[in-house]
C-alpha cells in the first residue's frame, strides 16, 4: 500500500504528461516545438514540482547529547536487554534530549520503504522522574516498534509508511494539483492499517511488561503524558518569561527538577485528567483500552519501589548542563541564577503591562506620560481622574478609582525595583513576593492609594522618598523588558514596498526587506531578530544588533494601541487593512514568495481578528 501511494504520486504525473504529448501529436512539427515547452512546463512541471514538495520527507534531529557506551555502561546495558527483549539488534546510538518523552529515530528513505540506522532518543527529565523499571519499560516498548516478530516480516515497513504518510499528508498544501488522488489515498491507507498499528502498539505494550513488569509499564502510560504537561507548565511558568528578558538561567534542568518535587499536585492532577484522543495518524489505541490490556496481566498488590533512573548514567547534573550548552544555548544571552532570572521576568512582565497604561494616559492627556513621576505629577494638578475617567469611559465611578491605584501601584513598585530597594522574592511552588531589599515587607499599597488624591499625594511622596525610592529610575537598557513574539512572516508587501513582518503580543514590527536574490537569508535575519527578542518600543534587543544587518534600519513598529480599526480580506492574495488613530493606515499584502515563521499567518489573523472586535 505504501508503494501504491508512491506510484499513484508519479503515475500521476506521467498521465498529465502523456495527456500534454496527445495534444501537442496532430500539431505541427515547428508548431508543437514551440508550444510544447510552456505547455510542459506549465502542466506537467507544475504538478512535478507540487509531487516532489509533497513527498519530500525531512528528517529533524532533536537537539542532545550522544552518550558513547563507555560514558554510559549501565544505561547501555538496560538498552543491550531491552533491544534483546523485543528481538531486534540495539540501536546505533544513544542520545539524551530535552523533551520529556523517548523515542526511536530512524531516517526514511523512499518514502518510507526504507530505513537508516535507528537511533534512542531519551529524554533527561524521564531520567530525572523516574525509577529505573519505568525507563525499562519505555525503552522496551520504543524499540519494539522494529521488530519483526510483533508485525510480520513487513510490520517495520508498514509502521515506517504510516509515520512517513502523516508527516506528508498534512503538508500537501490544499490547492496542490497533486493533492486530491494523494490524500484519498492515504485515507484509504489509514484506515486499512490502522487495526494492525493498533495490534502492534499492544504488542509492543506486552514487551515492555515481560521486560520491565506490567505495573511499570502501566505507570508509563499514565505519568508519560503527565510528565509531559509539567514540562509544559515549565517553559511557560519559570523558563520562557524569562528567556524573553535575553536571560538564561546557570541550570535550566536543575530547576525543573525544584519544579518537579514542589508542585507534585499538580502532577496528580495531570495525571488524573482525561487524555486527548488519538490523533488523525496516531499509530496507538486509546489509553483506556492499553491500560485494560495491561490490567489482564498485572498482578495484584502494589508496585515495589525501583532504583532511580539518574543511576543509569555517572553525572545526571553534569549531563543535564551538557545538555543545556546544546537545548538551550546562550549565545549572546546572559547567564543568571535563578532568583535574578526570576526576577527579571517579572520586572519584564510588570513594565510591558506598564508601557500598555502609559501610552493609553499620553493619548488621553496630550503630552508624554512615561512613569510614576509624570503620573504623580498629574495626580497633583487634579487632572488624573479626569484623564482616567476618560480611557475608562465604559467603567463606573468606583471601578477608575481601583484602576488608577492599581496603576499607581505597579508604577511605584517599578520605581522601587529601578532605585534598588525593592526586590522580587521566587517560590518553586507559590507566587512571587515583592519585597524590600533586605527581605523584610515592603508597603506600598498605601503611597499607592495616597497618591491618588491631590490632596494627599505630597504626602505619599514624602513616603517614597524616605523608602529611598527614586520616582524618576529608569530600567537599565541591559534588561530592558522584550516583547514575546508570536510569529513573523518574510516577503510580505507594506504599503506597497516589500517587507519583512514580526507579529508581537503588543504589536507589529515591520523590517525593510532583503532583496529577493537574498530570499534564504531573509528568513534566518526575521529568526534571529525572533529570537534575540525586542523591546517594547519595537527596537531590536542588545544581543540582536550583533547578529542582524542593521536590523533597526528603516524599521517601523505599530503598536495595536494606536490602531482604530482593522479588517481582513481574501481574494486571491491574502491582505490585512490597519487604520491608525493618526489617520493613517497600514497594508499588508501577502506575496507569491511570501514565507512563514512558524504561526506567522495564524499569528497574523488572530491580531487582527482580536483588533477587529476590540475597536
Amino acid at each position: 500500500m505504501l508503494a501504491g501511494f508512491l506510484a499513484v504520486a508519479w503515475l500521476q504525473v506521467g498521465v498529465v504528461l502523456l495527456a500534454v504529448l496527445l495534444v501537442l501529436e496532430p500539431l505541427p512539427g515547428e508548431l508543437a516545438l514551440q508550444v510544447a515547452v510552456p505547455l510542459v512546463i506549465a502542466v506537467a512541471g507544475l504538478l512535478w514540482w507540487a509531487t516532489v514538495r509533497a513527498l519530500r520527507l525531512r528528517h529533524p534531529v532533536p537537539a542532545g547529547v550522544p552518550v558513547p557506551r563507555q560514558h554510559a555502561p549501565a544505561l547501555w546495558a538496560m538498552v543491550d536487554e531491552a533491544a534483546a527483549a523485543a528481538g531486534v539488534k540495539p540501536p546505533a546510538g544513544v542520545t539524551i534530549v530535552a523533551g520529556a518523552s523517548a523515542t526511536v529515530g530512524q531516517r526514511l528513505r523512499l518514502g518510507g520503504l526504507a530505513g537508516g540506522p535507528r537511533e534512542l532518543y531519551l529524554g533527561l527529565p524521564l531520567l530525572q522522574a523516574w525509577d529505573e523499571s519505568r525507563v525499562r519499560a519505555v525503552v522496551a516498548h520504543e524499540l519494539a516498534h522494529g521488530s519483526p516478530a510483533l508485525g510480520g516480516r513487513f510490520g517495520p515497513v508498514a509502521r515506517r509508511g504510516r509515520l512517513a504518510l502523516g508527516r506528508i499528508v498534512p503538508r500537501i498544501p490544499r490547492r496542490s494539483p497533486a493533492g486530491p488522488l494523494l490524500r484519498a489515498w492515504a485515507r484509504w491507507y489509514r484506515a486499512v492499517d490502522t487495526p494492525f498499528s493498533h495490534a502492534q502498539e499492544l504488542a509492543a505494550d506486552r514487551v515492555a511488561a515481560a521486560f520491565a513488569g506490567p505495573h511499570a509499564a502501566a505507570a508509563v502510560l499514565r505519568d508519560g503524558p503527565a510528565l509531559e504537561a509539567l514540562q509544559q507548565l515549565f517553559h511557560a511558568e519559570y523558563l520562557g518569561p524569562g528567556w524573553q528578558t535575553g536571560l538564561v538561567p546557570d541550570d535550566v534542568f536543575g530547576g525543573f527538577l525544584r519544579v518537579l518535587a514542589a508542585r507534585g499536585d499538580d502532577v496528580a492532577a495531570f495525571r488524573a485528567r482525561e487524555p486527548e484522543a488519538p490523533g488523525e495518524w496516531d499509530p496507538h489505541p486509546p489509553l483506556a483500552q492499553r491500560l485494560s490490556a495491561l490490567a489482564e496481566i498485572t498482578p495484584e498488590g502494589p508496585e515495589q519501589p525501583g532504583k532511580p533512573a539518574g543511576e543509569l548514567v555517572p553525572d545526571l547534573s553534569g549531563l543535564g548542563r551538557a545538555l543545556q550548552a546544546v537545548a538551550f544555548p546562550a549565545g549572546a544571552r546572559t547567564v543568571v541564577g535563578w532568583d535574578e532570572f526570576f526576577g527579571a521576568a517579572r520586572l519584564a512582565e510588570m513594565e510591558r503591562e506598564a508601557d500598555a497604561s502609559l501610552r493609553a494616559l499620553s493619548r488621553a492627556a496630550g503630552t508624554p506620560v512615561t512613569g510614576a513621576a509624570e503620573v504623580l505629577d498629574l495626580a497633583a494638578d487634579g487632572r488624573l481622574r479626569k484623564i482616567a475617567e476618560s480611557v475608562f469611559d465604559d467603567l463606573p465611578a468606583d471601578e477608575v478609582s481601583g484602576r488608577v491605584t492599581e496603576l499607581t501601584a505597579l508604577l511605584l513598585a517599578l520605581a522601587a525595583l529601578h532605585s534598588g530597594v525593592a526586590r522580587w522574592r521566587h517560590s518553586w511552588s507559590g507566587t512571587a513576593e515583592l519585597v524590600a531589599a533586605d527581605g523584610s515587607y515592603l508597603e506600598l499599597q498605601a503611597p499607592a492609594e495616597a497618591a491618588g488624591d491631590p490632596a494627599t499625594v505630597g504626602q505619599a511622596r514624602e513616603w517614597l522618598t524616605s523608602l529611598g525610592v527614586d520616582l524618576s529610575a529608569s530600567a537599565s537598557r541591559q534588561h530592558a523588558a522584550r516583547v514575546p513574539v508570536l510569529g513573523g512572516v518574510v516577503g510580505v508587501q507594506v504599503d506597497g514596498a516589500r517587507s519583512d513582518l514580526l507579529v508581537l503580543e503588543t504589536g507589529l514590527l515591520l523590517v525593510p526587506a532583503l532583496p529577493r536574490t537574498r530570499h534564504h537569508e531573509a528568513r534566518r535575519r526575521l529568526t534571529r531578530l525572533a529570537g534575540d527578542g525586542v523591546r517594547t518600543d519595537g527596537s531590536p534587543a542588545a544581543t540582536a544588533t550583533a547578529t542582524l544587518e542593521k536590523p533597526g534600519a528603516g524599521s517601523r513598529f505599530v503598536p495595536f494601541a494606536d490602531v482604530a480599526s482593522a479588517s481582513a480580506t481574501r481574494n486571491g492574495r491574502r491582505s490585512w487593512e490597519l487604520n491608525l488613530r493618526d489617520g493613517g493606515t497600514v497594508s499588508v499584502r501577502s506575496t507569491l514568495d511570501s514565507e512563514e515563521l512558524p504561526g506567522g499567518w495564524a499569528a497574523l489573523d488572530d491580531a487582527v481578528a482580536f483588533l477587529t472586535r476590540t475597536r
